[in-house]
């Protein structure tokens, strides 16, 4: 996606368009809602940020991954080894 935007801009360049005429046909073209463009994009980061959150600490509750089994090893199995 990277590499798009780059031949973009530049095909932009070779056109004579300046930097700002080239992010605006990009990101802004409608000045009009601009600002809520940016603010539902702040909004969905905060959001996402927050349920990483949330799942990262019900991921760090569990003992065992999912998918794993259970260990039936217990210390009374290494009283005799000694």
């Amino acid at each position: 996606m990277m590499k798009d935007i780059i031949q973009l801009f530049k095909i932009g360049k070779e056109l004579g368009l300046s930097k700002k005429e080239i992010n605006r046909v990009l990101l802004f073209g409608n000045r009009k809602h601009t600002l809520l463009f940016i603010s539902l994009l702040i909004i969905s980061f905060i959001f996402f940020g927050i349920i990483i959150i949330i799942l990262g600490i019900e991921a760090s509750k569990n003992t065992y991954g999912a998918g794993t089994f259970y260990s039936t090893v217990k210390e009374k199995d290494f009283n005799g080894k000694k």
